[in-house]
Order: C-alpha cells, then structure tokens, then sequence
C-alpha cells in the first residue's frame, strides 16, 4: 500500500516539476508545498500515520515527517478554504524552515496552548481557516469612491453624437454590465435595453456600473473587527444554535419572527416585509458554505431584468421573465458611493438644481437614537446597477431593506430591494422615493407639491 502512495505521489511530483520556473529553490519548495497538501487531504487512502511519516520520510527526509504527523491529525475543516476567502497571496503565510530532526510522531496534546500553534508542512506554515478569518478582520478589503474607473465613459462621451446614437452602443453597454458583474454575479440573467420611444440605444454614460459600495472621503471602513460569525457545518437551516440566527432574532423580536428571515425558497418572510426588519446574513467571517439559506443578497440577482424607454418617465426597470414572481423576492442592491451626511448635504444641493438625484439617506427606523452623529447617504449618480433606473410609485411593487453583511457598523446597511407586492410579466418595479407611506398620505403630499426626496414630479397618477 505505502509503495503504491508513494508511486503516485511521486507521479505526482514529477508532473510539478515539469514546468519551467525561472527559480528552482522556489520551484521545489512549491512543489514539496503541493505534495504535502496532498497527502493531507487524502489522508483516508493511508492505513495509519506511521504511514503518512514512512511516505514522507522517503520523500523528504530532512524536516517533513513530523509536520506531516502533527497535519494528519487535524481536522480538514481547519484546513477548508472557499474561493470567497481566500487568495493565492495568504495561501502560505511563513517560509520559515522547520527544525524538526527526527521522525517520530508527537504525542498528542489537547492544550488551548498547543492548538493555537503555528503548524508547519515542509517548513512552510499551513494557512487554517481561523487565519483567514482573523486576517480579514484585520485587513478588510473595500473599494474607494476616489479610485471610480472612468476610462470606457470619458471615452464614449468624447465621440461624436451620431456615433453614440448608433444601435452597436446598446450591446456596448450590455458588455459592459456582464463585466462589471461576473465576480459578483456570475448566474444572474443578463440585462437587457428596449427603447421603443425615440433613437437613443442606452441610457447616458455617465457612470460606472458595479453592485459594490464605495467608500467616500471621510467614511470609515467597513468594521469587521465587531462582526458577529457563525461556525456552522454546511448550511446554518437546521442549527437552531446559529449565532447569525440569534442576532437576527434579536432585531426582529418586535415582527414576531421565530425562525429565519427568510422563508426555504430565499424570500423574505410577509411579517418582516411589513415591519421592515433589518437583515442579517452571514457574512465571509462564517463558516457555513456559499449555499448557505441565510445569503440571498450576497447571492445576486435571479430575476431576468429588462431596462426600457418610458414616455413620461425616461428609463425605466422592467422584469422581463414569464412568470410571476412573489412577494419578498429580492430584486437587487441600490448599490454606488456610501456619502458623509456633510457631503451628500453638498451633492444634493447641485442635483436640485439639475431636478434629478440619485441620492438616499441610511435613516432606516432601527437606527433611530443610536449615535445619530455618523449618518450616511448612497449616491447613484457616479456609480451604480440597473436599480438607479427604478422610478418613484405612490403605489409601489418594491421595497427598499436594511441588510447587513461584512460590516457590524449599524449606520451603513446595504440598500436591498424586495418585491412588496407580486409582480406579472412584463411589469415594471418601481418604489416610493418617499418612503413607507400609504397612497392617501402621498397623495396628500402630491398636492403639496415638492414631495419627493428627488424633487421631481410624480407621474405613476396611482396618487392623483
């Protein structure tokens, strides 16, 4: 048995090593790296550890035996890493040699102080998951408003007027979008433009089209440091002891909510929707799997999404499927620049003056009394997805959601869109500018005019 691991273990090896590295030190070390990795991972195929040492004492017998002892006896879940966690660069995290002389396996020891130490594979030290997590608490990766790709747009605006009208543009611009998005949104359906109005092929370049937060000046970065995790097997569905569960249960007791906010088909639950719950998913310190009942938003988009000329209101969003879609889907995130109140007060003032804006304050309910010195604004205008194109309804079939991911700061809560009310085919999705109020109390503020947080006139006539 040990001969045939060894044999295609160093098959394996060879196979390596046939690459051409311009460093051979670092050529071997890699390889001995992704040796070990190997023999770790499929520890089932040996008898025993002393057969993991005798494999590894003939393949490397001057310091790897007992690192492999010490690996076989952790758990593949500390090992387990997921494309949402990690990266090539934190995959080995010490090139310190190891001083191991002998290949004896070490006895086995249940000490807190031995379980957090280092372990180490060919002199190299192995990345565990609780590495990862704390090196993303630590180092938490966010984009920032002042780094906005502007290149595509400065150059399609800086063409003559008769080439951006052409019909082409239209599939620029969709191109565009399934770029922008594939990290992201990989399954999502692809957007497509309708105008059936005049001769304009897209809307106006004057953003970029990303589903992300950018921070601005002065906003701070998302804190990961107090983010709750849990340390769920799989999926956290069945784990009534789920921390991500508990802090969810904690906002919504006032709802009556018992069990997850979402109900096994991914929509929000009808008492949530009508309190507007906060949601908490769970975020990249979890554990649980990317298939996790608790991600939806994270997730993506699954609604097919058709963005077409009005008569009255210029672009707007169009679901585009066949099938009705229920009450509490998630529709998407009203994604752009995360503002200071100070600066979107600014931003506002030049929008006034154009009578249109992109802007929304994070002033969600739940926020009410708790250190109402940091609040924030998100801005559509420089970057942002297809919900920037969702018009303003005194009856609306969407509702905008507090949701909560990688970041425990309760003042920057992502802007989730739901469906509030079925939806046909072929309808368009609008919500309230305005906010949660009933069409006659809209309707009120219709005749008082200058109603909209957007200041623009109202023309779904459901409030007339």
């Amino acid at each position: 048995m040990t001969g045939w691991i060894l044999m295609r273990i160093q098959r394996y090896a060879n196979s390596l090593r046939s690459f051409d590295y311009a460093d051979v030190p670092m050529a071997e070390a890699s390889t001995k790296v992704c040796i070990i990795n190997f023999m770790t991972s499929s520890s089932d195929a040996f008898d025993d550890q002393d057969q993991i040492i005798d494999v590894g004492a003939q393949l490397f017998p001057e310091s790897v035996a007992e690192d492999l002892s010490r690996s076989s006896r952790s758990s593949r879940s500390s090992l387990r890493r997921s494309s949402r966690r990690t990266s090539p660069q934190n995959s080995v995290a010490s090139s310190e040699r190891s001083s191991v002389g002998r290949f004896d396996s070490p006895q086995p020891s249940n000490t807190p102080e031995e379980d957090q130490r280092p372990l180490f594979l060919g002199g190299y030290r192995v990345c565990r998951w609780e590495d990862v997590r704390e090196e993303m608490r630590a180092h938490p990766v966010y984009p920032l408003a002042e780094n906005l790709p502007h290149v595509l747009q400065d150059y399609i605006n800086a063409m003559p007027l008769y080439t951006r009208m052409q019909p082409p543009m239209r599939l620029v611009f969709e191109s565009m979008i399934r770029e922008n998005t594939a990290d992201d949104e990989p399954f999502a359906p692809p957007i497509v433009f309708e105008n059936l109005i005049d001769d304009q092929p897209t809307p106006d370049w004057e953003f970029h089209y990303t589903n992300k937060m950018w921070h601005g000046k002065g906003v701070p970065p998302p804190d990961m440091m107090g983010l709750e995790c849990c340390d769920c097997p799989g999926s956290c569905a069945k784990n009534k002891d789920c921390a991500c569960r508990k802090r969810q249960l904690r906002y919504a007791e006032d709802s009556g909510l018992k069990d997850w906010i979402y109900d096994p088909q991914g929509r929000v639950r009808n008492e949530c929707l009508d309190e507007r719950v906060p949601i908490f998913e769970c975020n990249d310190l979890c554990r649980c799997e990317d298939d996790c009942r608790n991600r939806v938003v994270q997730n993506g988009r699954k609604i097919p999404i058709k963005i077409a000329k009005t008569e009255k209101k210029g672009w707007g969003v169009f679901y585009s499927g066949t099938k009705r879609i229920p009450r509490g889907t998630f529709v998407g995130i009203y994604a752009g620049e995360i503002l200071t109140e100070e600066e979107a007060e600014v931003r506002g003032m030049t929008y006034d003056k154009w009578g249109k804006t992109y802007l929304f304050d994070l002033d969600f309910g739940h926020l009410e009394g708790i250190n109402e010195a940091h609040r924030y604004s998100v801005d559509a205008y420089h970057a942002g997805n297809f919900t920037r194109y969702l018009n303003h309804s005194c009856s609306p079939n969407c509702t905008l959601a507090a949701c909560y991911i990688n970041d425990a700061n309760l003042h920057k809560p992502l802007l989730a869109i739901f469906t509030c009310e079925d939806v046909s085919a072929g309808e368009e999705l609008t919500f309230s500018y305005s906010g949660p109020k009933t069409v006659a109390e809209t309707a009120e503020k219709v005749r008082e005019g200058n109603f909209l947080d957007v200041h623009t006139t109202c023309h779904c006539g459901a409030a007339l």
